[in-house]
């Protein structure tokens, strides 16, 4: 629905900024009615790509944690709504009243009908409503207090509306505001069909012989603040007067104002891109379950050296083509040092490789035994029943101590909360990495799982 709301959202500015205005009413409502179903439509298509490459993960790569919790008793049933759940409920209660009240709408009018009506007639009069008539379920409401020539006229714009059973497309417009009672250009929609009604109507009721002077004349004596029912096609609607006199008096819109249509076109295929998500996960990603997410990688710095070159076996090359080796040939060159990652503080940079790596007080079985001990499974989590690897990244400074703790695989943020918080509990390491007899900042990957029993 939330999908459904934004293609609305676009066929609406379209209308309202290039075809709102034209003369082509058959057209807009054409438009109005086609982009109201697509937009219910087009949320079920979606652009799957491929990503191009893996994601790697940079750094030393410490042994997996599990923290296993027990999983909630399904008998028991909790009545606590989360957020999401909440909205829902919301959303079912809004449409619930606006069905409601459409029924409501519909009662009087059956009522309005079985009470007045008159056998072998269209036309139905009554007396107590602040309108001068209106269109509804195929019959024409006209108010008993008109004079004879108004509600001929009257009832020549009424009759309009029912050959071209406008009716149909306000019941379709109602239901679309039943369930997209939240999005405000449901709304508009709907004004704006019942304002290109009113337009064909008058057109209809002008090329059959009434003037466009009397026409006015009736309209201006005739509109007031009306209560008729919303699902109706109401002749006195004050708030469309001066539209309606406008229109009466444009000059025709011509065949080429079709063309604005082509702007439908990169609309729809921004919302289509927007909406769109990515076929398939990373090979990290695809080794654990549904859940995960990589939110953050660490790419190779721009200043690295390059790759070494592949080495290659010149004594055979230099055989198979015939030449003798010659005495002092060069070795290839040495391959060049582990690359460094970002620089993180004062000017240091942490690498993701070194000649030694850092030492934990009693070595990387202590360093597991202690985020084993220090780690809870979140209740909340263990109650929705989240499972799932979370990988912490931090480095090593030259002091021996952790820091910049950052999630770069994700599940949710309870447990991506507990997951950094026990990282960020590590205490100071015995020693710091060194590369070529230097101490400097070393990047480690901690993956800990969750598990429910």
């Amino acid at each position: 629905m939330v999908k459904a709301a934004f293609y609305m959202a676009a066929f609406y500015m379209v209308y309202a900024l290039l075809l709102s205005k034209d003369t082509l009413y058959k057209r807009n409502r054409v438009f109005i009615i086609i982009s109201v179903i697509s937009a219910f439509l087009l949320p079920l298509i979606t652009i799957y790509t491929s990503k191009p490459v893996n994601l790697p993960f940079f750094g030393v790569t410490l042994s997996e944690v599990l923290i296993t919790g027990k999983a909630p008793d399904s008998t028991v049933h909790h009545f606590t709504l989360n957020p999401k759940e909440a909205l829902i409920v919301i959303y079912a209660a809004g449409c619930i009243l606006f069905f409601i009240k459409l029924l409501f709408d519909l009662g009087e009018l059956i009522l309005l009908i079985a009470s007045a009506r008159e056998k072998d007639s269209r036309v139905i009069t009554f007396n107590g409503l602040n309108t001068a008539g209106f269109s509804a379920l195929g019959y024409i409401f006209i108010n008993g207090k008109l004079s004879a020539s108004d509600s001929e006229q009257i009832i020549s714009h009424e009759r309009n509306h029912l050959d071209h059973y406008h009716f149909m497309d306000i019941i379709l417009l109602e239901m679309v505001k039943v369930v997209q009672w939240f999005n405000p250009f449901a709304h508009m929609f709907n004004r704006s069909l019942r304002a290109v009604h009113e337009y064909q109507a008058d057109e209809g009721c002008l090329t059959g012989g009434i003037t466009v002077s009397s026409y006015q004349n009736l309209i201006m004596n005739q509109v007031f603040r009306s209560n008729a029912f919303s699902v109706t096609n109401s002749f006195s609607n004050p708030t469309l007067l001066k539209k309606r006199m406008i229109m009466m008096t444009k000059k025709r819109s011509g065949t080429l104002a079709n063309l604005k249509l082509l702007m439908v076109v990169p609309a729809v295929a921004a919302i289509l891109v927007a909406f769109s998500s990515c076929k398939g996960k990373s090979t990290a990603a695809q080794a654990d379950d549904s859940n995960a997410k990589v939110v953050q990688v660490m790419p190779l710095p721009s200043d690295a050296p390059p790759p070494p070159p592949v080495p290659t076996d010149t004594a055979k090359q230099k055989i198979m083509l015939g030449d003798e080796i010659k005495p002092g040939t060069p070795p290839p060159p040495p391959p060049p040092p582990p690359p460094k990652g970002p620089v993180v503080q004062n000017g240091d940079t942490a690498w993701f490789s070194v000649d030694k790596q850092p030492e934990f007080p009693g070595g990387e079985a202590e360093l597991q035994k202690f985020l084993v001990t220090h780690t809870n499974y979140p209740e909340i989590s263990k109650e929705k029943g989240i499972q799932g690897r979370v990988i912490v990244r931090f480095y090593v400074s030259t002091k021996c101590e952790v820091k910049s703790a950052s999630i770069i695989r994700s599940i949710n943020s309870e447990l991506d909360a507990e997951a950094l918080r026990v990282v960020n509990l590590l205490p100071k390491f015995d020693k710091p990495g060194y590369q070529n007899g230097k101490p400097v900042p070393v990047w480690f990957n901690v993956p800990i799982t969750f598990a429910l029993k």
